[in-house]
């Protein structure tokens, strides 16, 4: 289960519940991946809504890899994400605030 103090967020894929967390070697393959050059850039991109499928996939790898997971993108393309990709992309922006929210008001 997911503890929200450490920034975790659960996702469920091909009926497997899996914690994801950014972890600061997480957040660093995210910005590489996504060619951000800081943090404060990769947080505007999906504060400002400009962010892409390809984003958000990138994202949950990263989170999935925090929490532990060794996979790829390419593990996910065929994977089932319990609640579609709406559900991964608010998975995904729920993961990002979390990372970013002071311990306590989480």
């Amino acid at each position: 289960m997911a503890n929200p103090w450490r920034g975790e967020v659960t996702l469920v894929i091909d009926g497997e519940p899996y914690v994801l967390r950014l972890t600061l070697g997480a957040l660093a393959e995210l910005e590489a991946e996504l060619g951000e050059d800081t943090l404060v850039d990769l947080v505007a991109r999906f504060e400002s809504g400009g962010c892409s499928s390809r984003d958000v996939l990138a994202l949950i790898v990263a989170g999935l890899r925090g929490g532990g997971w060794r996979g790829t993108a390419a593990d996910l393309m065929a994977a089932e994400i319990e609640g579609g990709p709406l559900a991964a992309a608010r998975v995904a922006a729920d993961l990002l605030a979390r990372a970013f929210t002071p311990v306590g008001e989480a």
